[in-house]
Formats: structure tokens, C-alpha cells, sequence
């Protein structure tokens, strides 16, 4: 190797680890007040190292606020969001890669459309529609204008459009539905892509801030990303509290991400490639 390639790969070393030093510091500094006492957090000998090991703070965010519930509705609405999305972006994929009926390729079109219009664009009307619909402050109401994921149904169709005919044709000849040949062949075939897809369209729906902020409004019903708005005093803000919170809010999506981080980079290079 010579000298000027060593010299870029240790330049591009450094910059890697100064990159990764400014990412992760806003989370160290987050766990380091977390386990800080109030009055130490804002005092002005407080430094950068870690110089306390007190968790009143976590306790106080988990049992002084609405915490558990907050992490019951996001759990609630992530896994329903993502078993549907899921379940109907496979079923309408595989009715437009498979079958034949009038209108399949409009139907396909307005679906790869759906990419050039920004879901705020919709937000007026779509609150419009779930307050007629009395779905305000509802579960129903956070999860209904966040099924369509068209990334989903063109990531499927992909892959069935890849399935060779002759085992479609097979199954059918032995008596086999649409339903068995989609449930019992092509979902065994493609649990990696399914896998990854619901991995990121959970982690999507856990941290979605913006639709469940604006159609919620009592505490109740918030999500984690929207519940961690709310932690206040009438005194001030307690910064420890607040970090503790925020992260605990962010610990089941950063341990699902570290479980499955194939899986993730999976879905985000799939995801990738089709948009692009």
C-alpha cells in the first residue's frame, strides 16, 4: 500500500470517529444528566464526566408520570400498525404481481405516485375526516392515515413479480386458492424481506411524532415521542426527568435495532433501491 493511500484511510479514519463522537455525544450527555441529581445538573461545578450514580430521576419518569401508559399506546399502535401494513402491502402486491383484473395497472401507478405527494400535505383532511369520524383521541385515529406505506407494496410486488410462474401454476393445478398460494408458498419464501419490512415499519410508527401529536390531545392517549412534550413542572423544567424520559422513550427502539440490525439495513437498502 503506498503512502498517500495510507495516509487517506487513517484521514478517513479520523473523520469517521469524529463524526461518531459528535453523533453520540448528545446521547452520552443525555445518560449522564439522567443520573444526576436536579440540583447537581444545574450547577456549575457539574463537568462532563459522570460524577453521580443516582436514579431517583428514572424512578420519578416512570412512576411520577404517565410513562407506562405512554409506552402501552405506543406499543399498541406500532405492532397494530405494522401487522396491517404488512398483512394488505403483501395481499394488494401480490393481487397486482399476480393477478389479472381491469384497472391493475392504474392501481399500481397511483400507488408509485403516492411517493411525489408529502404525507403533510394530507394532514388538513385527514384530521377533517377523524373528527367526523369521532376518532379523535383514539387509537383508531392515530393508526388509520398511517397504513399506506407504499415502499411496502412495491417492495413486495418485486419479489412476487421474481417468484417463477411454474409454481404458481403447480399449486393451482393441485387445487390451491390465491389465499394458500400466498400464505403457504410466497410468505415462506420471503420472511427475510417480511422480517425486515416490519422491523422498520415499527420502529417508523414508534417514533412518528407529528400525526399523533396533532390528533391526541389528552395524555391518556399519547405516544412516547408525544408523551415526553408533556413532561413540565409549573416551576421550571426538570432536566433530569426530562432526559430520563426521553431516554427511556428511545430504549425499545434502539434494542430492537441493535437485536436486528441486518434486518434494518436490509429494509433501508431495499427501501433505497426502489425509491431511487
Amino acid at each position: 500500500m503506498s503512502t498517500t493511500r495510507r495516509i487517506e484511510n487513517a484521514l478517513l479514519t479520523l473523520l469517521t470517529l469524529v463524526g461518531a463522537a459528535i453523533w453520540f455525544f448528545p446521547l452520552y450527555w443525555a445518560g449522564v444528566t439522567s443520573l444526576r441529581t436536579e440540583d447537581r445538573v444545574v450547577s456549575a461545578d457539574a463537568g462532563l464526566l459522570p460524577d453521580q450514580f443516582n436514579l431517583s430521576s428514572i424512578s420519578d419518569a416512570l412512576f411520577n408520570t404517565r410513562m407506562l401508559t405512554w409506552y402501552w399506546n405506543s406499543v399498541g399502535t406500532s405492532l397494530i400498525l405494522t401487522v396491517i401494513v404488512i398483512v394488505s402491502g403483501m395481499m394488494c402486491a401480490y393481487a397486482i404481481s399476480q393477478m389479472r383484473f381491469p384497472g391493475r395497472r392504474l392501481l399500481y401507478g397511483i400507488v408509485l405516485a403516492s411517493f411525489m405527494i408529502p404525507a403533510q400535505a394530507l394532514v388538513v383532511s385527514q384530521f377533517i375526516l377523524m373528527f367526523q369520524m369521532g376518532l379523535i383521541n383514539t387509537w383508531a385515529g392515530i393508526i388509520l392515515p398511517q397504513l399506506i406505506v407504499p415502499v411496502v407494496i412495491i417492495v413486495y410486488k418485486q419479489f412476487f413479480d421474481s417468484v417463477p410462474k411454474e409454481m404458481r401454476e403447480a399449486v393451482l393445478l393441485d387445487g390451491g386458492g390465491e389465499y394458500a398460494l400466498l400464505f403457504r408458498v410466497y410468505l415462506p419464501l420471503n420472511w427475510g424481506i417480511t422480517t425486515a419490512l416490519a422491523i422498520v415499519t415499527f420502529i417508523g410508527a414508534w417514533n412518528s411524532f407529528f400525526w399523533p401529536f396533532l390528533v391526541v390531545t389528552t395524555e391518556a392517549k399519547m405516544t412516547i415521542p408525544v408523551g415526553i412534550t408533556q413532561v413540565s413542572d409549573a416551576f421550571g423544567v426538570y432536566y433530569a426527568r426530562l432526559m430520563s424520559v426521553a431516554l427511556l422513550g428511545a430504549m425499545p427502539v434502539a434494542v430492537a435495532y441493535l437485536l436486528f440490525q441486518r434486518r434494518v439495513t436490509e429494509a433501508v437498502m431495499i427501501s433505497s433501491g426502489v425509491k431511487g
